[in-house]
């Protein structure tokens, strides 16, 4: 079982130096994200912003906060990856543009919001459960699109969360999940590290 898009998937790895020299346009940035935003959310909410950090003064003030981690500066760039807490009322503006397509009909956006309403109104765990869970979900699309356009990632939670919100102004309703820098990998990078055997992880039942 193998095509182009697995054998992208199975060969990618993460990576740890950079080329500094390289960087990105402002179309490749927009290009990542637009591919990320194809990932799925709950009821489609898109509750979810990706923080494109890549100017030098940008970077070095992400590094202070991160741990003082290298690849921060040396990447093109490195995304502050944020999930939204869910807000049921604005399922119809994100629910509008299906029906305007033709093919969810309209009676169906407050059914979806009624039912999003009973899942997230007043569950602040569950709420930020699923903040999380897009900002993971969106990340991952994102460094997947990134490797299959021959770039290298990677994945961070070294980061003071606190900091990072106060730095670069998240709202009250964000939380920084991850940060995803993106950029040229170097040669010297390892290859993929060694996986579980997949009968140590699936279960038939």
């Amino acid at each position: 079982m193998t095509n182009d898009i697995i054998k992208s998937i199975m060969s990618r790895t993460t990576t740890n130096l950079y080329d500094p020299s390289i960087t990105l346009s402002d179309e490749q940035i927009y290009e990542l994200v637009k591919i990320a935003t194809t990932a799925p959310t709950s009821f489609n909410f898109q509750n979810w912003r990706f923080i494109a950090v890549r100017t030098a003064e940008a970077k070095a003030r992400l590094r202070k906060i991160a741990w003082d981690q290298p690849k921060i500066t040396d990447a093109a760039v490195t995304f502050i990856i944020c999930g939204q807490l869910i807000d049921y009322r604005i399922l119809p503006e994100r629910l509008t543009p299906a029906v305007e397509a033709g093919f969810m009909p309209a009676e169906m956006v407050s059914v979806l919001e009624n039912a999003s309403r009973g899942l997230y109104f007043e569950q602040p765990q569950r709420q930020r459960d699923e903040a999380i869970r897009t900002g993971s979900i969106g990340a991952t699309a994102l460094i997947y699109a990134a490797h299959s356009l021959g770039l290298g990632s990677t994945p961070m939670i070294g980061f003071d969360a606190d900091a990072v919100t106060k730095e670069f102004s998240l709202s009250d309703n964000e939380i920084p999940v991850l940060l995803l820098s993106v950029g040229k990998a170097l040669p010297e990078n390892w290859p993929q590290k060694p996986r579980r055997p997949v009968n140590e992880v699936l279960d038939f039942i």
